[in-house]
């Protein structure tokens, strides 16, 4: 069960104004109790940032929605809006979440135009819930998107997320700290987000711990008497080679004579590749090749990558500023768009068609496959199928690209998963859950069956994402309708 997360939080009144005005539209014309079908996904990017993102926020995403409820003072202060009739005041006091709500588990890789979140509910209630799903899932993907690529980038380096003063408000840093760690940083420097979830806290101290005292020496031995089992310091206040790294060999020594060992020194500014290379010398000539080298200093996975192709000996990477605010992609751009109605207890598919491709939507309740390779465990390609279509493994599965069709491919040797998991049944949560430890193991299984073709920085080879031949056809059948 999950660790205190703070439950009881009541966001409903954190909707857009027009989702309250279309409900009472909805309401008036006798439409808000018509059971609606509603995706949750984003789009392809032209900027190459988010080839793939890692699901995140979904305990944020049940929070809200066991909470959601009005109280009598929303009522009031709607009511003071003088737009809304005392009808629609009166279902929204008594408002509570009634549908299904299927989501692809947090640490699972996924990727633009496949279904995340899948909602099934009255209209009434699934426009309501729409602003803040995707507040939560388009946040905490991003930013675990955001860390998985760093972690990608650092090799098997230790990431440490530090955040959390850069952070657009404590709900970005906290649980901004939180989508980081199930990007794959073992660490965050938040206190508050260590003690909700129960994941490690890291920090040493800044260069003001070094300026507060007489000189660099002093400091450090101070805080090596205060931390003896746990001293990594700061190297680069004054001068990172003449006085920083061999005053932190001197402590390192005092401490080796007490028993202790040093956990290591901080680079914070300067060329990291060349300083790191340098401090590695010094302090393995000074009997310390265990000591570590942390580096923080605005990184992101492009320097991280760089500096390691320049040869850095760095061991542990502090990530703050353009982690925690996705710097170079401030938005994973994920929308929420009607799919179906029921109509006299018939599925009826709903289409958006728009001149770009890219933007129209996928008709229909459906279902998203993973299929993998039985020999390697490797992803091979994502299937989105009908809600009513099973794949039978003991045969041969062909699938085509949805945009080039003449793009085919036949797989055998394979086994499928399906992605979408139920959350929600008539209002009810049915699902268990993980801690954010098993998150976190979880996500490293699944971004491991991944080839590191679709990971990698630049230009990496494009995800299959694929429609089943039912699901096309139908598509094609829906927009050939529009055209009448």
């Amino acid at each position: 069960m999950s660790e205190n997360t703070g439950l009881g939080r009541n966001l409903t009144m954190m909707t857009d104004f027009y989702q309250l005005t279309m409900m009472q539209g909805y309401l008036d014309n006798g439409m808000a109790d018509n059971i609606a079908v509603f995706d949750m996904f984003f789009r392809k990017r032209d900027d190459g940032q988010i080839t793939y993102a890692v699901m995140a926020g979904v305990e944020q995403l049940c929070e809200y929605i066991e909470n959601l409820h009005f109280t009598s003072e929303d009522i009031e202060y709607l009511r003071s809006q003088n737009v809304f009739n005392e009808a629609f005041l009166q279902r929204l006091s008594n408002l509570k979440f009634t549908g299904e709500l299927y989501a692809v588990p947090e640490g699972t890789p996924v990727f633009p135009g496949e279904p995340l979140v899948r909602v099934r509910a009255p209209l009434f209630e699934a426009q309501l819930i729409e602003t803040a799903l995707l507040n939560i899932i388009n946040h905490q993907t991003l930013i675990a998107t955001k860390a998985s690529r760093v972690v990608y980038a650092a090799k098997g380096g230790t990431v440490l997320e530090f955040g959390l003063r850069r952070a657009q408000g404590p709900d970005a840093g906290n649980y901004g700290a939180r989508a980081a760690i199930i990007g794959g940083c073992r660490a965050t420097s938040n206190v508050l987000v260590g003690s909700m979830f129960d994941v490690p806290v890291s920090g040493t101290h800044a260069h003001s711990w070094v300026m507060s005292f007489p000189d660099e020496l002093s400091a450090f031995r101070a805080y090596a008497k205060t931390f003896p089992n746990a001293c990594l310091l700061l190297v680069d206040t004054y001068d990172t080679l003449k006085s920083g790294v061999p005053n932190a060999i001197t402590v390192f020594k005092e401490l080796r004579a007490a028993g202790h060992e040093p956990l290591g020194i901080r680079l914070d500014s300067g060329d990291l590749a060349y300083l790191s290379i340098e401090a590695r010398k010094m302090l393995d000539e000074a009997g310390f090749p265990k000591a570590k080298i942390c580096a923080s200093s605005d990184l992101d996975e492009n320097v991280i990558q760089d500096l390691l192709t320049q040869g850095a000996r760095i061991d542990t990477w502090g990530v703050g500023t353009r982690m925690i605010t996705s710097d170079a992609c401030p938005a994973l751009g994920g929308v929420y768009k009607l799919v179906a109605e029921y109509v006299d207890g018939k599925i009826v598919p709903k289409i958006k068609k728009s001149e770009n491709p890219a933007k129209v939507t996928n008709p229909g309740i459906k279902k998203v496959f993973r299929i993998f390779d039985n020999d390697t465990g490797r992803a091979l390609a994502d299937l989105i199928t009908l809600e009513d279509e099973v794949i039978d493994e003991s045969k041969d599965l062909e699938i085509f690209d949805p945009i080039d069709t003449w793009k085919r491919k036949t797989i055998d040797n394979y086994h499928v998963r399906e992605l979408l998991v139920p959350i929600f049944k008539d209002g009810r949560r049915v699902y268990e859950l993980p801690t954010l430890k098993e998150i976190c193991e979880y996500s490293k299984v699944e971004l491991s069956a991944l080839w590191d073709t679709y990971r990698r920085l630049n230009r990496p080879h494009i995800y299959k994402v694929d429609l089943s031949q039912k699901l096309y056809d139908m598509k094609m059948q829906l927009l050939r309708e529009t055209e009448k």
